[in-house]
């Protein structure tokens, strides 16, 4: 059995926002802390994120749509 509320995060206002606090820190503080040494992400987990790098399309999906030129996120980063 499942059973479904609309809006749970609403209604639990604050415990929501420290869950997603707590689950997209860590990926800010990795960014912030690459910024100054490397001007993209190199690791895999940040790397999914990435949709444009030096004028390069890196986001399939998004490339498709429309219908502009995709380069994968490893060539873009010169991986």
């Amino acid at each position: 059995m499942h059973y479904c509320v609309a809006n749970m995060p609403g209604a639990v206002a604050r415990t929501s926002t420290f869950a997603l606090n707590n689950a997209t820190l860590p990926f800010a503080v990795a960014l912030a802390n690459k910024a100054t040494a490397a001007p993209a992400p190199r690791t895999c987990t940040l790397r999914h994120g990435l949709n444009i790098h030096a004028g390069k399309l890196t986001y399939k999906a998004v490339a498709d749509a429309l219908r502009l030129k995709y380069t994968p996120a490893e060539e873009a980063l010169g991986l």
